[in-house]
């Protein structure tokens, strides 16, 4: 249902307010580039800074903008159950193909806590919803086994593993089955991530290269693992850069670089230090982007 490369899209800003023009232009040049799907308001896209009116209509004008030409998982996450069903209703509402719902933050449910908060989201809305693992940021580990109860549930129909853990996807595999979706959520790794079962990634990097992370998944996917690691060549130097300071400052500045999108974030993030933009300017140009 979900597979290739997933634009962990930045929400693009202008004298502090959303820059809805850019937004709208940055998923025409994505939809044009052959990213495969579009995943609005996760962390890349500054939920946390995000209002809830800002939030919700982040998502409605990316579905709009979209058209069905491409999917679109909506960040739809909270370590506040009642707040997160309300997000994924509102998701459900606007059109959204699928919710992205990350373990909850800073509270540390236990793997109990974990399971109760998944059935809350999955009976609150018809959406599909794909789980997002990321211990570095929300402390708590949900277990293959804990992640194989939910996904007897109809609608928890994936995961966005961003542990860097390689070996979680083949223990995944036999927890929740075949058939549960598997997507990276750690761009450095996700070649070895899709030969061990998985089927892409929500991506960082696909926000200033989204053609060569496209056609990078497009050829893991065929089994073609020699082209997919010249891929992996050329990348692998933007996948570090962009992640010196805050991945999506990273992810600005390189739209910059393009004449795509201003780099501007909100606080408590920062723009980048002169080295680190040098760090992503040699990256690009080893990757071809930019001269």
């Amino acid at each position: 249902m979900f597979k290739g490369s997933y634009v962990a899209l930045v929400t693009p800003f202008r004298n502090g307010a959303v820059d809805f023009d850019t937004l709208k232009k940055l998923v025409d040049w994505h939809v044009a580039e052959g990213t495969h799907g579009l995943v609005p308001v996760g962390t890349t896209g500054e939920s946390p800074t995000l209002s809830h009116e800002e939030h919700g209509r982040v998502i409605e004008e990316v579905v709009k903008a979209a058209a069905g030409r491409v999917p679109v998982i909506a960040g739809a996450g909270s370590n506040n159950t009642a707040e997160g069903i309300a997000l994924i209703r509102h998701a459900e509402r606007a059109g959204a193909d699928a919710a992205l719902v990350v373990t909850p933050y800073y509270n540390k449910p236990t793997q109990r806590g974990l399971i109760a908060h998944f059935t809350a989201m999955h009976d609150a809305c018809t959406l599909p919803i794909i789980i997002y693992h990321i211990p570095g940021r929300s402390v708590v580990d949900m277990t293959p086994e804990t992640m194989g109860e939910l996904a007897k549930l109809p609608r928890i129909v994936g995961v966005k593993d961003a542990t860097g853990k390689i070996e979680r996807v083949s223990q995944q595999r036999i927890a929740c089955g075949r058939d549960f979706i598997q997507l990276s959520g750690e761009d450095a790794t996700a070649l070895g991530f899709n030969a061990h079962g998985g089927t892409g990634c929500i991506s960082v990097t696909a926000n200033v290269a989204p053609r060569l992370c496209a056609e990078f998944q497009e050829a893991t996917l065929a089994g073609d693992f020699a082209r997919a690691l010249d891929y992996q060549d050329r990348l692998m130097p933007l996948h570090e850069a962009i992640f010196i300071e805050p991945g999506l400052c990273g992810a600005k500045y390189g739209l910059s670089r393009l004449g795509l999108c201003a780099e501007e974030v909100r606080s408590p993030l920062t723009t980048l230090l002169p080295e680190t933009r040098a760090r992503i300017d040699a990256a690009m140009r080893h990757a071809g982007l930019v001269n």
